[in-house]
């Protein structure tokens, strides 16, 4: 079995382009502080990117232990 990414709504999405509250959904976030865990593929992880802004990422390990994530938190353009 792969990683998993655990994501986590930070800010709210007042006053978005629509194409960035269109990412959140597909990711599944809908409400403040909510989380979801996703497969860590690079369709995900590029959805995560465009709005690492407003999302908390961290990478979890087999077993569902959590690892903090400098890569996708990588804010180098």
């Amino acid at each position: 079995m792969g990683s998993r990414l655990r994501i986590r709504l930070k800010r709210g999405t007042a006053g978005l382009k629509e194409d960035q509250r269109g990412t959140l959904r597909a990711l599944g976030l809908r409400r403040l502080n909510q989380v979801v865990e996703k497969e860590s593929v690079p369709e995900i992880i590029g959805m995560a990117r465009k709005v690492s802004h407003l999302v908390e990422i961290e990478t979890l390990e087999d077993k569902g232990k959590a690892k903090v994530s400098d890569s996708v938190n990588a804010e180098d353009g």
